[in-house]
C-alpha cells in the first residue's frame, strides 16, 4: 500500500489543532471555576460577617457607632441577594426591611410576596447553606434568624463564561478547519485542472503528427493489405488518444450533458477493455445486465472514463488468472443505479474511507487517481453519487453509481 501527498501531516495538523483547542478550553474552564469558587468564598465571608453583626446587635452590647459601622460598611457592601428569616425559616414582615438586592413587586399582596420569598429561600438553600444567627443564654444556644444568600450577578455571569468560551473556541476551530479544508481543496482542484489541461495539450501535439504520418502510410500502402490493416489499428489507437485528450481537456470546465443511451455507452467501454484483457494474461469475463435501454443526460466521454476506471480497478483487484466482472443497471422512479461488481480480493475495512482520496493506492504501479477522478466526474459534473455499495475481503467489491433521472 502507498499513498501520495502529505495527508499524514495534514492529519497530524488537525489532531494537534483539536488537542490544542481542548487543552485551551479545559484551562479556561478550570481558571474560571477557580475564580467562581474564590468569589463564592468571599460572599460567604461577607454573609457570615453580616450574621455575626446581627448576633452582636442581638446581645445588646452594640453602641451607636457600632450600628453605624454595621449598616454603612457591612450591609451596603453586600452586592448579592440576601433574605433574613426567623428561627422557623419564615420570611420576616415587613419583607422590604429584611431583604437586600431582591426586587419585590410593591403592588403584590403580602401573601404573594411571602410565597415569592419562600421560593427564593428554597432555591438559595439548595445552592448555599444558610447561616444561623444565634446567641447563648444560660448555656443554651438560641437560633434567632437564618441568613439566606444567593449568587451575585458577577458570579452568574462567570458561570456563563465557560459556555461562551467553549462556543467561541468551537466557532474558531470550525472556521479554521473549514478555511483550511477549503484552501486545500482549492489547491488540489487547481493542481488537477492544471495537470489535466497540460496533459491534453501534450497529447494533442504528437497526435496531430501521428495523424499526418497515417495519411502518408495510407497513400503509399493503398495496395498492401497488411499496411491497410496496420493503418486501421493505428486509426483506432489515434481515436482512443483523441478521446483521452478530450477527457482531460474537459476537467475544470462545465461539460455539456446530452441525451445518450446508457447501454451503448457501457458496451463501448466493455468492447475496448475486452480487446485488451488477453494482453494482461487473464481470463476475465465482463457482462452487462440491463432490463431496458435507458436514455439519460450524461457527458459520454467523461462517463465512459468513469466506467473504464471502475472496470480497470476491478481487473486489478482480480489477482487470479480467472474472474468475473458484472455490470448491472437498474432503474427506479427517480434514479438509475449502475453496479460494477468483481470477484477480486475486496477492500480492507481500514482502507474503505481512503479509496476515493487522491493519491491513495494499494498497487505498486499507478498514481491512485482513477477512483478520485471518477467520483469527481459523477458528483461534480453529473450531480450523482459514487460509493462502495458492498465489499468482502476475498470475495469481491461492488461500486455503485447513482444518477438522478432529472
Amino acid at each position: 500500500m502507498r499513498t501520495i501527498g502529505s495527508s499524514p501531516r495534514s492529519a497530524n495538523f488537525k489532531i494537534a489543532l483539536l488537542a490544542g483547542a481542548i487543552i485551551l478550553v479545559a484551562a479556561l474552564l478550570l481558571y474560571t471555576q477557580s475564580i467562581v469558587e474564590r468569589l463564592q468564598a468571599k460572599e460567604r465571608e461577607v454573609a457570615d460577617l453580616y450574621a455575626r453583626s446581627l448576633e452582636f446587635i442581638a446581645t445588646g452590647d452594640a453602641g451607636e457607632g457600632d450600628f453605624s459601622f454595621i449598616f454603612d460598611e457591612i450591609i451596603k457592601a453586600i452586592d448579592f441577594p440576601v433574605i433574613l428569616s426567623d428561627h422557623n425559616r419564615e420570611p420576616i414582615y415587613p419583607y422590604t426591611d429584611y431583604v437586600k438586592n431582591i426586587r419585590l413587586d410593591p403592588d403584590a399582596s403580602e401573601g404573594k410576596q411571602k410565597a415569592f420569598l419562600e421560593k427564593l429561600i428554597d432555591e438559595m438553600d439548595q445552592r448555599t447553606e444558610p447561616i444561623r444567627v444565634t446567641y447563648e443564654e444560660n448555656g443554651e444556644v438560641i437560633v434567632l434568624n437564618h441568613l439566606h444568600y444567593g449568587e451575585s450577578e458577577l458570579i452568574k455571569q462567570l458561570r456563563w463564561l465557560p459556555i461562551v468560551e467553549v462556543a467561541l473556541a468551537g466557532l474558531f476551530i470550525l472556521i479554521a478547519y473549514t478555511g483550511f479544508s477549503y484552501i486545500k481543496r482549492n489547491e488540489q482542484s487547481n493542481i488537477w485542472v492544471g495537470m489535466a489541461k497540460e496533459t491534453a495539450h501534450q497529447i494533442g501535439t504528437p497526435l496531430s503528427s501521428i495523424m499526418g504520418w497515417i495519411e502518408l502510410l495510407r497513400e503509399y500502402g493503398e495496395n498492401n493489405p497488411q499496411i491497410q490493416e496496420t493503418i486501421n489499428e493505428l486509426d483506432r489507437d489515434v481515436d482512443r488518444l483523441r478521446k483521452i485528450a478530450a477527457r482531460f481537456s474537459k476537467i475544470g470546465s462545465r461539460p455539456e450533458l446530452q441525451e445518450a443511451s446508457l447501454n451503448e455507452t457501457v458496451k463501448r467501454v466493455i468492447g475496448y477493455i475486452e480487446r485488451r484483457v488477453p494482453q494482461m494474461r487473464k481470463h476475465v469475463t465482463i457482462s452487462l445486465s440491463s432490463p431496458e435501454d435507458i436514455t439519460i443526460k450524461i457527458n459520454s466521454e467523461l462517463f465512459e472514463w468513469v466506467i473504464e476506471n471502475l472496470i480497470k480497478n476491478a481487473l486489478d483487484a482480480i489477482e487470479n488468472n480467472t474472474g468475473k466482472i458484472t455490470i448491472v443497471v437498474s432503474s427506479s422512479r427517480s434514479s438509475i443505479a449502475i453496479d460494477v461488481s468483481d470477484t477480486g480480493k475486496g477492500i480492507d475495512k481500514r482502507d474503505r474511507k481512503d479509496v476515493f482520496r487522491p493519491g491513495f493506492s494499494t498497487k505498486k504501479r499507478g498514481w491512485g487517481l482513477g477512483l478520485s477522478l471518477s467520483k469527481r466526474i459523477i458528483e461534480d459534473y453529473h450531480h450523482g453519487k459514487l460509493y462502495i455499495k458492498e465489499t468482502r475481503p476475498g470475495e469481491g467489491t461492488t461500486f455503485r453509481i447513482k444518477l438522478n433521472k432529472s
